[in-house]
């Protein structure tokens, strides 16, 4: 088997099949390319990959002090990339499967809290047409969680404000649906109608709905500047950026009682377990539990 007709291949697969990005595309390619330059380095075809070259490939890649998120998200495209040589070429095992992933440390996401939200909308000067506009921005961001390459794709002809929703284009292109409260529709409408309408709109930018002042779709790096300066203005010493406001979006839905699965389609996320991790309880609710019920408190 050679390694360009099976990379060719798993390529064709992962876009037609699997109808990836070409950022993750490129990353599972990524992947494979690593290990085929250590089979390379040890004069090992494809076909002789067993689970202890695997392992010995790992510990390689582990002298580069590579972080273990990164070692298992390499091991995780590899065990895909295996799996499919199983479907497309009859391979009879996949030597990855045997192989355990590095412990990961599951990170808590910062989560702002509804007074840190209120105070970083309060500190935007309102007197501007940008203002308004990241107003709006802000609004959007914690009312639906979207990512900020959604929020920056975000076509006017996806708002369907008279049945409270907006259609986004997520990760893989894929779509979907996201209700969106009654705050953020009142302040889009006013954007869209006071706004916008005073913004020279370039070609080919004609239906999204966040421009700059030049009139073209605006750039996650200038929505991230946007809400840094913000932070300073009011003192946070919280680090934010744009996926903030998502994290608390999610977080505060499911502090609030909302169904996991619900949170989980919001998000777009394909499996439950991302979503999982936002059903971290309050740190200030359990001392509050400790203060009132422990005896010796």
């Amino acid at each position: 088997m050679e390694w360009d007709i099976a990379k060719k291949d798993f390529k064709r697969y992962l876009l037609l099949e699997r109808n990836l990005s070409n950022h993750s595309i490129d990353a599972y390619l990524n992947d494979v390319q690593k290990l085929e330059a250590y089979c390379s380095f040890k004069k090992t075809a494809l076909a002789q990959v067993d689970a202890r070259f695997i392992q010995q490939f790992l510990v390689f890649i582990n002298d580069f002090s590579i972080s273990a998120f990164t070692q298992a998200r390499l091991l995780s495209g590899l065990r895909t990339f295996f799996a499919f040589l199983q479907i497309e070429y009859d391979r009879k095992d996949n030597p990855t499967e045997l192989v355990e992933s590095p412990r990961l440390n599951r990170k808590i996401p910062t989560v702002l809290n509804i007074e840190e939200i209120d105070a970083l909308i309060a500190a935007i000067d309102l007197s501007t047409l940008e203002g308004m506009r990241n107003k709006t921005i802000l609004e959007v961001l914690y009312g639906c969680g979207l990512r900020v390459s959604e929020l920056v794709t975000l076509k006017v002809s996806n708002l369907y404000l008279d049945v409270e929703f907006v259609k986004v284009e997520g990760k893989g292109s894929k779509e979907r649906l996201i209700p969106i409260g009654h705050h953020a529709i009142k302040y889009l409408k006013i954007y869209l109608e006071e706004v916008r309408p005073h913004v020279p709109v370039q070609m080919g930018h004609e239906d999204v709905v966040f421009l700059n002042r030049r009139g073209k779709q605006l750039t996650r790096v200038m929505v991230f500047l946007i809400i840094k300066d913000l932070a300073k203005k009011i003192g946070l010493t919280k680090p934010i950026s744009p996926h903030t406001f998502r994290h608390s979006f999610a977080s505060h839905l499911v502090e609030g009682g909302a169904d996991l699965r619900a949170v989980q389609d919001m998000l777009g996320h394909e499996s439950i377990t991302t979503t999982e991790i936002y059903t971290h309880i309050d740190k200030d609710y359990l001392q509050s539990v400790i203060t009132q019920y422990h005896p010796r408190s």
